[in-house]
């Protein structure tokens, strides 16, 4: 019996198994941002500071209005094709309000659609919505350590580009 088809089948098994676990793992160079950005559609950024990220531009790197600006290691994840984000920053002197959602009910998202090695996994109990911003975050405060993620839906009561207000669910009419 020939072998030789099974054992290139194994062989290219095994090496497409260890890319997807070590690809994402990988400090960022040139061919992991490629492959992240084509491959699993993210990208990430890192400022020293949140007065270093732009105020225009590309939304995914805009921070949110709420974010102080003294604070320092901004570091961002972002979906290429959608909303989803991913944010941890240090708070610096200025401290972080609480969150608030004044506008209709926020929706309690089930779970961050992004993952980054300096991203917790059990943050899950702390999370408070807050909807300050275009997309509705979900915050948690770790001492100095914040880390906030949206999944791209938008706050309740917040303004889109064309200026009317996005209502929340249980006020629309069918």
């Amino acid at each position: 019996m020939n072998r030789r088809p099974l054992v290139i089948a194994a062989a290219t098994v095994g090496v497409l198994a260890t890319a997807a676990v070590a690809l994402p793992n990988l400090p960022t160079n040139p061919v992991t941002d490629t492959i992240n950005d084509r491959v699993f559609k993210e990208k990430g950024k890192r400022f020293a500071t949140a007065a270093e990220a732009p105020t225009r531009g590309k939304p995914a790197w805009v921070l949110p209005g709420w974010i102080p600006k003294d604070a320092t290691d901004v570091r961002i994840k972002a979906r290429t094709d959608g909303g989803a984000r991913l944010i941890r920053f240090t708070l610096g002197a200025t401290p972080l309000d609480g969150p608030q959602c004044s506008a209709g009910t926020p929706k309690k998202s089930p779970k961050t659609a992004l993952a980054a090695k300096w991203w917790p996994r059990d943050t899950r109990a702390e999370e408070r919505p807050d909807c300050r911003d275009y997309y509705q975050y979900q915050v948690t405060v770790r001492g100095k350590q914040v880390y906030a993620w949206t999944d791209g839906t938008p706050s309740p009561g917040a303004k889109t580009d064309d200026g009317p207000l996005v209502q929340p669910a249980s006020s629309r009419t069918r």
